[in-house]
């Protein structure tokens, strides 16, 4: 290690001690007992942006303990030349699909580049002063969830223009199973770039590696990057995460529920934008959908909710502690429930479900039983072909 990297992880150090609080108490937790995120461990990546100009593609979740990686790289006088921002924006406060603007961070002045709207891909304009690539978001582990299309695009502009990827691995809080309809190539959209089912059960980094290894960037494209490991992670751990995602999934209940709920938004049916339990109740303006009611407003993270000042009848799962993984049980209910069943669901029900047929078989009256059944042939194909890219110990 030569004296620049020494002097960079002494800074590191004091900065840690002050801002954590660091004590004789905590120094004595032995290793195996705390999970370390990829972006927290500074000696595995730091001697790889000596000397180097560094863009970060980066949110609110993108944490070194209590402390933006942006601020951190920065205190450490790391050569941060501009951030990349996806879906929700760099602070993470942006409403679903809302147009990101590109601007300057009024804490760091550094510039930022938004990567949703018409720009989903770094350029080559973007990239020419760049010699390496950060990659900190947390994920939620369903194929809807645009972060990992973010991913992709990355990963692709950095092969096209010769520039290394580094990815700081964190863990995914649906990581514990696998599920879900597998992605037809026909309905390849930002909410599904990949052949994975709805819960792919992979982090960040070991999507990146599938991506490479299957060859699924453009023209077979590879991409050079290196995946900083957690440590003392394992995909069957319980794992709550300390910064919300996105801002219409406020804690652990909602994260779980997501891959299920989030088919509602190709139907006619709100998940509870606009109230202070998104993702975790689900109803409509019928009566006929259920007796638990409640009305969607315009607030920060839904400006423009579905079905605004307007009261809904439907489910409240909050306190439910079954059903805490993907299930087809809900949305089959209610558009069972449906007086007008011809207008349930919309054009984009077929891009998150990433098949026609899931649609189809729900009109014509399947259970869910017979329906996970048309899943199993391509289901199993892909769990065989995940174990060649996990990096963590899996769950059983």
């Amino acid at each position: 290690m030569n004296l620049t990297i020494l002097i960079t992880s002494f800074l590191f150090n004091l900065l840690l001690a002050r801002q954590c609080g660091i004590n004789e108490k905590i120094a004595s937790v032995s290793a195996a007992e705390k999970l370390t995120m990829g972006a927290e461990d500074m000696n595995a990546y730091l001697p790889l942006l000596q000397g180097k100009r560094i863009a970060l593609v980066v949110n609110q979740t993108s944490q070194v303990y209590d402390q933006h990686l942006v601020d951190t790289l920065l205190s450490l006088q790391m050569n941060v030349k501009k951030v990349f921002a996806p879906e929700h924006g760099f602070r993470g406060e942006a409403d679903a699909g809302e147009i990101i603007k590109s601007g300057t961070d009024p804490k760091t002045k550094l510039p930022l580049i938004s990567l949703y709207g018409d720009n989903k891909k770094p350029t080559a304009k973007q990239l020419e002063d760049i010699d390496v690539v950060i990659f900190d978001i947390q994920d939620v582990g369903a194929r809807f969830y645009t972060y990992i299309s973010t991913l992709h695009y990355v990963m692709e502009a950095c092969a096209e223009n010769n520039k290394k990827l580094i990815v700081l691995d964190r863990p995914n809080p649906n990581g514990s199973y696998v599920d879900g309809p597998v992605l037809e190539p026909a309905f390849s959209s930002f909410v599904g770039l990949h052949p994975i089912p709805i819960v792919h059960g992979l982090t960040v980094g070991e999507l990146a590696m599938m991506i490479n290894g299957e060859n699924w960037l453009k023209g077979g494209l590879q991409c050079k990057v290196e995946i900083i490991q957690m440590h003392n992670y394992q995909h069957d751990m319980s794992y709550a995460l300390p910064v919300k995602p996105s801002p219409n999934l406020p804690n652990e209940v909602s994260i779980a529920l997501y891959p299920s709920l989030c088919l509602f938004e190709g139907t006619i049916i709100s998940v509870g934008r606009g109230t202070p339990f998104p993702f975790q109740v689900a109803g409509h303006p019928d009566e006929v959908f259920g007796n638990f009611t409640f009305t969607p407003t315009s607030m920060a993270g839904a400006k423009s909710p579905m079905y605004n000042q307007q009261q809904c009848h439907g489910i409240d799962l909050r306190t439910m502690s079954e059903d805490r993984q993907f299930t087809l049980k809900y949305l089959i209910d209610f558009y069972q429930k449906s007086p007008d069943k011809g207008k349930f669901f919309n054009s984009f029900f077929n891009k998150l479900a990433g098949t026609a047929q899931l649609m189809e078989q729900i009109k014509a009256g399947l259970n869910e039983s017979d329906i996970r059944k048309t899943w199993e042939p391509a289901l199993g194909d892909y769990k065989r072909m995940r174990t060649a890219y996990l990096l963590y110990p899996d769950f059983k």
